[in-house]
């Protein structure tokens, strides 16, 4: 079966206290949509990211490698975890693609994978 990649985009500010009650309801939002994918076979498996300024940019050149300290882009908006699901098609991941969007309570991105 297609796997697709749901990845969970959030502002490089974004922080949860997880201590928070608004952050306990977003847990156990994004636990119930889990356990959803798995009931329906779709679970490959999922994870979130430690923000990305912990991140290590990694190049190669002429046979060199060189590391610095990331993100490797630039921009406002950093993925901050993703899913990886099995889904007969696209409509069936965007379908996912949305229940993530609203357990997560941000923008997610649905890319089929190679395959």
């Amino acid at each position: 079966m297609p796997q697709y990649l749901i990845s969970v985009w959030h502002d490089e500010s974004y922080e949860t206290d997880f201590s928070t009650p608004e952050a306990q309801a977003r847990v156990a939002q994004v636990g119930a949509f889990n356990e959803e994918l798995r009931t329906a076979g779709a679970w490959v498996f999922a994870v979130g990211l430690l923000p990305s300024s912990s991140a290590t940019v990694v190049r190669t050149s002429g046979g060199e490698v060189s590391m610095t300290d990331g993100p490797y882009a630039e921009t406002k908006e950093q993925m901050g975890g993703f899913w990886v699901i099995e889904a007969p098609d696209l409509d069936a991941a965007l379908e996912w693609g949305g229940k993530a969007a609203a357990a997560s309570e941000g923008p997610v991105e649905v890319r089929p994978a190679q395959g």
